[in-house]
């Protein structure tokens, strides 16, 4: 399992370049670098977070703003390929210690 936070190491730090679908100032969604779905875009806050249960009330807005962008991706991803999931992973099912959300289409990708 991967420890470091590859979001804030990588990503936002400009270390990797991503693919952006969308941008707030406080929350960016990007195509997945190493897709599991046919598509794959990932949502991340700017700031980190390590997971959806380390949410405050303080990050209340935070968490509505990162909703409104993953319902925005998640319905363009609907009506140009006709369903998608969501999906958010906590504990040993979560690679990078970053809150950030999936938006998926399709079969998952053999490995």
């Amino acid at each position: 399992m991967v420890t470091e936070d590859f979001y804030c190491d990588q990503v936002l730090s400009g270390k990797t370049v991503v693919d952006r679908v969308r941008e707030t100032e406080n929350v960016l969604a990007y195509h997945h670098t190493k897709p599991f779905y046919p598509l794959h875009i990932v949502v991340i806050p700017k700031k980190h977070i390590p997971s959806l249960l380390h949410l405050e009330k303080k990050d209340d807005t935070l968490l509505l703003e990162m909703m409104g962008v993953i319902r925005e991706v998640a319905s363009q991803v609907q009506d140009e390929h006709g369903a998608c999931k969501v999906i958010t992973n906590m504990g040993d099912y979560q690679d990078s210690k970053h809150l950030h959300w999936h938006i998926v289409s399709g079969q998952p990708l053999q490995s």
